[in-house]
Order: structure tokens, then C-alpha cells, then sequence
């Protein structure tokens, strides 16, 4: 499986099967100095969370690229 790097700008949505009837987009607004977190933005809700970086891979429990 190819790994995508995160890049601030990019747009992600949630794989979690408690969002596939309305999918949760997230934009990732910066990535931290160790290069171990994303800081992100709800696209819907504007909430902002941070979110391990080795999370951002196409599984069930991860995200998948989006833009």
C-alpha cells in the first residue's frame, strides 16, 4: 500500500463506519514541528483537532484523500 504525505491544505475524509451515510471531511490547516501530529478543521462544524499523522492511511479505522 502506497502511503500519501499529509500536507497542510488537503482534504480528508474519515473512514469510520459511524460516518458513511454523512462523511466527515476534515483540512489539514498545519503539521507539527516533529512532523507526528496534523492539526485539522471539521469542513461541516469548523472544530479544530489534532490527529496523528500515521492515522492518514485508507483503513477502516483511518482516512482517505479526498483533494
Amino acid at each position: 500500500m502506497e502511503l500519501i504525505k499529509v500536507r497542510s491544505g488537503q482534504l480528508w475524509q474519515d473512514n469510520d463506519v459511524r460516518f458513511r451515510d454523512n462523511p466527515r471531511i476534515i483540512s489539514i490547516e498545519s503539521i507539527s514541528g516533529d512532523g507526528k501530529y496534523a492539526t485539522c478543521r471539521n469542513v461541516q462544524t469548523g472544530k479544530i483537532t489534532r490527529i496523528a499523522v500515521d492515522r492518514f492511511k485508507p483503513t477502516s479505522t483511518g482516512y482517505k484523500l479526498v483533494m
